[in-house]
């Protein structure tokens, strides 16, 4: 992916979901990011896909022709008390990163959260994984807890550390 190419960021359709497939299952093999332990199938992420809906984007950065990572907003919670509320997720291709590609998936999905009305967006993100916690404190989202050993992966105990950020109230 060259840096020179053109950088952009739309809602995810069917045909980007094998490049989503390629970056989550690198992710699951190499790091952190998720505890995922078990790469997923093309079937798995089409299942997904479709349980989004408008209350739910998923957005691709594309850089030049090529998808570069993903984002989404997921429900905290079914129950209505939690609908202006929402999880964030962004996976950036190695190849792509350090290109600007974690902060226009950032810019995108925070407007996107404002214009579906959501307050509160919070982070779950793996306790070692700085670059996710300082992308997130660069947009303003600030750390309310952490939770300790509350996973397992490589033969290791995680932490998990809770960052918000508080969109003020719905227009």
């Amino acid at each position: 992916m060259s840096s020179a190419a053109a950088l952009s960021v739309r809602p995810c359709r069917k045909e980007d979901l094998g490049a989503i497939v390629r970056i989550y299952n690198d992710a699951i093999a190499s790091g952190v990011a998720t505890w995922d332990e078990a790469p997923w199938t093309m079937e798995q992420r089409e299942a997904w896909f479709a349980a989004h809906d408008e209350r739910t984007p998923v957005l691709v950065a594309v850089l030049g022709e090529a998808v570069a990572g993903f984002a989404y907003l997921t429900l905290m919670s079914t129950k209505s008390g939690w609908r202006f509320t929402r999880e964030d997720t962004i996976y950036v291709d190695p190849a792509a990163q350090g290109k600007g590609v974690g902060k226009a998936l950032m810019t995108a999905l925070l407007a996107e959260a404002r214009r579906i009305g959501v307050r509160l967006v919070v982070a779950s993100i793996t306790s070692s994984n700085t670059v996710s916690l300082e992308l997130h404190r660069r947009f303003g989202f600030r750390e309310v807890g952490t939770l300790h050993n509350a996973g397992f992966k490589f033969g290791e105990w995680r932490d998990t550390t809770y960052m918000e950020l508080d969109l003020g109230a719905a227009p």
